[in-house]
């Protein structure tokens, strides 16, 4: 049986490589290199563990304009990139290409349409996808045949349907209705007002 694809969010194990590890880690030229460096050693424990057919990188824009036409909140109080980390982001693309990893690019959308999209794909062609992915809001994908390696302290956690359940309280295909009610911070989005994550579990059953 062939392996599965590993679907990768690389701004999200970026930004995480960049914070978790010090600004000491640098290159020949004197430069930070530490969000690549910790990015490519997460990737490349998930190919000697996971044995994939293929992984592909995910790239996008920070925010999808469509979703800030229809709100322009979106995403609107994130800080800008670190200086550092964008001299890095910049390097990216290539440095894992060099390593016979595939890059996309999800244009004006962003890293994770990108992702939901070759997720839906795999599994029409009867494949399975692990998305690496420290970004919660994925456990929307994940089913029989995807899975998610989310980041944690000493390696990762393979998220399955039953995980999602236990973690948000509610099944992946509900995820999105959970955000949308609860609201997101880190995205702007407020939620319904007086509800909550509690409030919105038990609305969701």
């Amino acid at each position: 049986m062939a392996g599965p694809l590993i679907v990768v969010d690389a701004p999200s194990l970026m930004y995480r490589s960049f914070f978790a590890l010090p600004k000491s880690i640098r290159g020949a030229d004197g430069k930070p290199v530490n969000a690549l460096l910790g990015t490519a050693n997460a990737l490349l424990a998930a190919w000697r563990e996971r044995k994939p057919r293929a992984l592909v990188c995910c790239w996008g824009a920070e925010a999808a304009k469509y979703r800030v036409k229809l709100y322009p909140r979106y995403h609107a109080d994130r800080p800008p990139m670190p200086p550092a980390l964008a001299r890095q982001w910049k390097q990216a693309p290539a440095f894992f290409e060099a390593f016979g990893w595939a890059s996309l690019d999800a244009g004006q959308l962003e890293a994770d349409d990108l992702i939901g999209s070759l997720v839906a794909s795999e599994e029409r062609a009867g494949g399975r996808t692990l998305m690496f992915s420290g970004d919660r809001d994925m456990f929307q994908c994940v089913s029989g045949k995807t899975r998610q390696l989310y980041p944690a302290r000493g390696g990762v956690e393979v998220i399955g349907v039953k995980d999602v359940r236990e973690r948000a309280g509610v099944a992946p295909a509900r995820i999105p209705d959970l955000i949308a009610m609860r609201g997101d911070p880190s995205d702007g989005i407020p939620g319904a007002r007086g509800v909550g994550e509690k409030g919105a579990v038990e609305l969701l059953g």
